[in-house]
């Protein structure tokens, strides 16, 4: 028997046609209409009407990223036999016919893939550097083992979120991928980034939003309480003061920085489970330390 999929979209119900264009081009993948389920969620709104083939979820609440794919796992669970799951942005879009069909061979081939990151690049095919999940980006075309992933397209083989648990849902928005990312690697799970899965997305800059800048420091600090040695910590979130800094965000965004940064060394977020320094060795192969 073949590897099954299951696709998990999140919405807040106001890209229905991104929506529409993004179920088109699943319903066409090469096989689609045999062993893929297709669960879109509703973040706390009332969904439009859907095809007959999309299981729908209308949510009571926002539940953020990681709560919102929560809930789509438990919902794959409950309709039983997916073996991979996939995750898309409702404004994304998949323009080639042969992603799934590629994630069934790489998933069926290798039993200690963990997670694949696709790439995801604008309709030129450009890929900004921050969805290259590399130190220094690097070219976009090349494929690899890699450290992180992205969470506007990925899949991820359902036994590893049977061992290490769900998305952490308290971050709401940003680095729930790294901390998931974190606890696969510490549990010997391999990440690729494969440049031949693409996800077409519209170009973003989340920094538009002061929410982002409080959530991303906040969520910092708890993944590293969460997960790294203690000798670390401090190595980690100075780095990322710094580079902060480096960037010269406008007054408004550092000012959120730093109230999300100390909300994070004030809140506690349990369970700490520091990652083996053989984890960090590995990864510190891989390109990128968890320090920078």
């Amino acid at each position: 028997m073949g590897v099954t999929l299951g696709v998990v979209v999140l919405t807040m119900g106001d890209r229905p046609a991104e929506l529409t264009a993004l179920l088109d081009s699943v319903r066409a993948q090469d096989g689609s209409g045999s062993g893929v389920r297709t669960v879109v969620l509703g973040q706390g709104v009332k969904l439009s009407e859907l095809p007959d083939w999309v299981d729908a979820v209308e949510l009571p609440e926002n539940l953020g990223i990681p709560g919102g794919r929560n809930a789509g796992v438990e919902r794959l669970r409950e309709l039983g036999g997916t073996d991979v799951l996939v995750v898309l942005d409702d404004d994304g879009l998949l323009p080639r016919t042969d992603t799934f069909r590629l994630i069934r061979e790489v998933f069926g081939q290798e039993p200690r893939l963990g997670i694949v990151a696709f790439r995801i690049a604008d309709e030129t095919g450009h890929a900004q550097r921050r969805h290259v999940p590399r130190l220094g980006a690097g070219d976009p075309m090349r494929s690899g083992p890699v450290t992180t992933f992205l969470g506007g397209g990925h899949a991820i083989r359902m036994r590893v979120i049977d061992q290490i648990g769900l998305f952490p849902a308290e971050f709401f928005y940003a680095h729930e991928e790294t901390d998931f990312a974190w606890r696969a690697l510490d549990t010997d799970w391999r990440i690729d980034y494969r440049a031949d899965m693409v996800l077409q997305h519209p170009r973003t800059d989340p920094a538009r939003h002061t929410t982002y800048y409080r959530l991303t420091a906040r969520n910092r600090v708890w993944l590293a309480k969460r997960h790294l040695p203690a000798a670390l910590v401090p190595v980690y979130l100075t780095s990322w003061a710094l580079y902060t800094l480096l960037r010269r965000p406008p007054l408004s965004g550092l000012k959120a920085w730093w109230s999300g940064f100390f909300e994070g060394v004030c809140t506690p977020y349990p369970p700490r489970r520091p990652m083996r320094w053989s984890t960090v060795w590995r990864m510190a192969k891989l390109g990128r330390p968890p320090v920078f």
